[in-house]
């Protein structure tokens, strides 16, 4: 590799653990155990210039002299410097308080995972959980200074990151989701370790918790954005914050108006997608009615959590013995389900650098009644295989790729793929049934009507409420889960495009292939092409699947 872009390579993934301990935790990686994010202003503010160093140095580079896969290399280190230094200085972290995408809803989900190995791994945790309080510290800081530049966040959303907070406060320390750590197998300083761990937690982590929860209560929230106002849009650099998250999320330089127009047409799409296999499945084309039985009919919808476990074994196990005939690149790593009690309906981890842990489909059963027993197959097949884990396991085993491709994620590629795979999985035969069938076409109506919410909210002045009653009428999902989803989008603004936009381009590049080889595609050749790099900017990926089909 020219030795300059293998260098810069290496720094920039160096780097990225260094900045980003919790996620080299999770890897395997254990340079930083003791270590936390920082979320402070000047945090930021180094992070910015060091993004900006690094793509500048990059873009420094002749791509003339390259290789392919050293160009690629290239235009993937651009991007990530680049829109990640952008999107920093947006400054969203003075208004992040918000209950479906904040820090207190996703780590305790991480906390069970993390993989301490070995004494000195989880002795290390002590001095990271009071990075952990410091965190809240510097978040209550930065919150501040949003209130004062008059960025505050949406009041209701906020308001429910405070009922969790209150939950964590009044839960004993033995059921403290925070404290869920796994230990070394074997290990007999656990006991005194455990103690601690309680006494961080007493002495630190909770009275940071505390601070941060009184502020929001007392000062943000009375302050914050009302229902009728939840879009960036409400704000003076509203359409610039806006622009930077959707070419962050998406990687395109693409007007919210078209966005917008692309998940209506998507709907119109599905409706009569619905109306056909509905009088088949449910004996209705109506609608209404069809949303209403796959939202309400209870015969629809799981009662017990170990029944969702099984039914998304089975279908992880069928994509397993499905997949040879469509991937020439397999992983090594498994993938395999995990049972959860938090976080959401069903997400997915990557394995390990180190081997510690393979692949894991999590399932959130706190509540089975909220999952569709239609839904099941196309979630697994999503977030599993041939979705998530054929892609990041693929990535991470790649040799000869510089370790920050393979452990990199670029949301419209990443969700992208996971969406198309959700059709793919029909191509390959593997859902069960027609009702199962209609599972993928509710996973499609939420992720078009995201298109068409997202941009509404974010750049067209909709209310919360009128993006909710708009997913309700346009999906069989539930009320709550509707709102659910509509509090995540205004706290994350641009990353629900990213799944929508990134398939239909896969698709759109596919279709390409499929006329310019004609008879000579090879479908497993196409995927090993699409998966064969690592996450990469659409652009790119888009260049090299042309370039594939030229030669073929």
């Amino acid at each position: 590799m020219n030795e300059t872009l293998a260098a810069l390579a290496d720094d920039f993934w160096d780097y990225s653990l260094e900045v980003g301990p919790t996620t080299a935790l999770m890897l395997g990686i254990h340079d930083y155990d003791e270590r936390h994010e920082d979320v402070s202003l000047e945090a930021e503010d180094a992070f910015i210039d060091r993004m900006h160093d690094f793509a500048a140095r990059a873009e420094a580079v002749d791509p003339a002299g390259l290789s392919s896969d050293e160009r690629v290399t290239r235009e993937v280190l651009v991007f990530e410097a680049s829109s990640k230094a952008r999107m920093s200085e947006g400054r969203f972290g003075e208004m992040a308080a918000n209950h479906a995408v904040g820090f207190q809803a996703m780590f305790p989900v991480v906390v069970p995972q993390l993989p301490l190995v070995a004494p000195e791994h989880a002795t290390a945790m002590v001095e990271k959980y009071k990075g952990i309080a410091k965190q809240f510290d510097d978040a209550t800081d930065r919150l501040r200074a949003g209130l004062a530049a008059g960025r505050a966040p949406m009041a209701s959303p906020a308001a429910k990151a405070v009922e969790q907070i209150d939950g964590y406060l009044a839960a004993p320390f033995d059921k403290d989701p925070l404290l869920a750590l796994r230990s070394p197998e074997g290990w007999d300083g656990e006991a005194e370790w455990r103690d601690r761990m309680v006494d961080v937690a007493r002495d630190h982590l909770r009275p940071a918790m505390q601070r941060w929860r009184d502020f929001v209560a007392s000062e943000l929230i009375p302050a914050g954005r009302s229902e009728e106002n939840p879009g960036l849009g409400y704000l003076p650099d509203g359409a610039d914050l806006y622009a930077r998250t959707i070419y962050r999320y998406t990687t395109l330089d693409i007007d919210p108006a078209e966005v917008h127009q692309i998940g209506l047409d998507q709907i119109a799409q599905l409706d009569e997608e619905y109306r056909q296999l509905g009088g088949q499945v449910l004996r209705t084309s109506d609608l209404a009615e069809i949303y209403s039985r796959l939202r309400d009919d209870p015969d629809l919808h799981f009662s017990d959590g170990p029944s969702i476990v099984a039914a998304s074994e089975r279908a992880l196990a069928k994509a397993k013995e499905a997949m040879v005939d469509w991937f020439g690149r397999l992983p090594q790593a498994d993938c395999l389900v995990k049972e959860t009690p938090s976080g959401p309906l069903g997400f997915y981890f990557r394995p390990a650098i180190d081997g510690s842990r393979p692949g894991m489909f999590f399932v959130n059963t706190s509540d089975p009644a909220a999952w569709g027993t239609y839904e099941i197959e196309s979630f697994a097949f999503h977030e599993g295989i041939p979705g998530h884990h054929l892609q990041l396991a693929i990535a991470g085993e790649l040799e000869d790729v510089p370790e920050f491709r393979k452990q990199a994620f670029i949301s419209a590629y990443g969700e992208g793929w996971g969406l198309y795979t959700e059709r793919l999985a029909d191509e390959m035969g593997m859902y069960g049934s027609q009702l199962d069938r209609m599972g993928m076409l509710s996973a499609d109506s939420t992720r078009a009507s995201r298109l068409v919410v997202d941009t509404g909210l974010h750049a067209m002045g909709w209310s919360r409420q009128q993006a909710i009653d708009y997913m309700v009428d346009n999906s069989p999902n539930t009320v709550f889960s509707c709102e659910e989803e509509v509090d995540r989008y205004i706290g994350m603004p641009g990353q629900a495009l990213s799944y929508m936009l990134g398939r239909l381009e896969i698709q759109r590049m596919r279709r390409e292939a499929e006329a310019t080889l004609g008879d000579r595609f090879d479908i497993k050749a196409f995927h090993d092409t699409v998966l064969g790099s690592g996450i990469v900017p659409l652009g790119t990926l888009d260049r090299m699947v042309s370039d594939w089909a030229a030669a073929g």
